[in-house]
Order: C-alpha cells, then structure tokens, then sequence
C-alpha cells in the first residue's frame, strides 16, 4: 500500500471538515442504547461539534472497497458487490441532518448526469428504516439506497470514519479503488473535480496516487479566497 498516497488521499478530502450541521448520528428511541461516542440530540436537531471533534484524526482511508451488506428499500440485503464494475459516490447520511438533505438534489443530478458512464450514487441510510422509507418517499429519492443502523456504522467506520460524522461521500473507481473520502456537504464543483479524476482513472489516463494529489490540489484550491 502507498502510504504516502494514502496520507494524501486523507488530506484530500478532509478541508471542509469544518461543515458540520447535522455531524453525528443519534438514534433516538429509548429501546435503543447509543452506541460509544454518539451523542444523543433531539429528533431533527443537529448537535454542536465539541471542542475536541474539530481535532478528530484524519480517516485511515482503505485502499478498496470495504465489503458489507446492508437492506435496500425492500428489506433485502444486499452487499455493496452487487454494484461491481461500477464507479460509486457512496453518500453517508441520516434524515434528521440537514447537510445531508441538502445535498440530496445534488445527488440526484450527479446519478442522472453519470449512470450512463457506469457511476452510480449509493446512499447509506444511517437511520431508523421507517423514517428513511417515508422521508425517501416524500422527497422522491431515485438513486439506490441501503439502510442500516449499527451496521451502518460499521459500514462507515470499515471506512476510516470511526466517529460518525455525517454526510460524508466516498468515491471509487470501477475497480473498486477508494479514490476520495469527502466530509461535509458536497456541492457540484468539488464533485465535478473529484469525478473527472475518476474517469482519468478509468481510462487508464492516470494512477491513483496522482489522481489523489490531483483532487487535494484541486479542492485547495477551490476552498482558497476568490474561488467558488
């Protein structure tokens, strides 16, 4: 494994950490006990970052895919193999954050403009199933989506995200390569950079470790004064 590429990969895709509305997940019943390092907030309200969340350690990012099963919509489980030969974004999220339903438009076009070109959007439903079911229901989500609670976590945390900060968005190329792990809110110019060099690679045009420090320029420079 490239380490340095690895560390690269981190760094890449970890400058807007700062965006945190809606960071950690929180089940809410009573039944259901937190588990560790989850903080407990009402229903719908986001939870303000600690002090010691805005130093969280940077995600040991793996170099492919993680494999995990989670449920589809119909409540049969389904491993993220099924989607194999295809680029994903992977979209950790929750219903009752509001970055994440922001960013679901966005989603939406990006599976629109891109499953002709072998990418899909996969959500990952951090959440109680019947509220994902009503809340997907009501606002028309299209894309696939797996739903999960514990085993959604582990699903995040097989990616580095030990402490559930949410939406985070995984990319991968069509051979199952992590290419970027990006936390906080997309929005469509980070996403257009992060997936031309997704196609860089699919092409063969570029190797991952350069398509890494491709992105982490690109978003620095995104996030530097005067730039969109």
């Amino acid at each position: 494994m490239n380490t340095s590429g690895l560390r690269i990969g981190a760094a890449a895709l970890l400058v807007v950490v700062g965006i945190w509305a809606g960071a950690r997940i929180h089940f809410h019943r009573v039944s259901t006990q937190n588990p560790p390092g989850v903080v407990s907030v009402p229903a719908g309200v986001a939870s303000a970052p600690n002090p010691s969340d805005l130093a969280l350690p940077a995600p040991k990012i793996p170099d492919r895919l993680p494999q995990f099963s989670l449920e589809d919509r119909t409540g049969k489980a389904t491993s993220i193999t099924s989607f194999e030969g295809k680029s994903l974004i992977i979209n950790f999220w929750a219903t009752w954050c509001a970055p994440c339903r922001s960013e679901i438009p966005l989603l939406e076009r990006l599976h629109a403009e891109w499953v002709g070109r072998g990418v899909s959007v996969v959500g990952i439903a951090v959440d109680y199933r019947d509220k994902v079911l009503e809340f997907a229901d009501r606002f028309k989500i299209g894309y696939p989506l797996l739903i999960g609670e514990q085993d959604a976590l582990d699903a995040a945390a097989a990616f580095g995200v030990e402490t559930p900060v949410f939406p985070f968005t995984v990319f991968t190329d069509r051979r199952g390569e992590v290419v970027a792990l990006f936390i906080g809110e997309l929005h469509k110019p980070q996403a257009d950079l992060i997936l031309s060099e997704v196609e860089n690679l699919n092409s063969g045009r570029m190797q991952l470790p350069a398509a890494r420090r491709a992105i982490e320029e690109g978003l620095r420079a995104l996030q530097s004064p005067g730039t969109g």
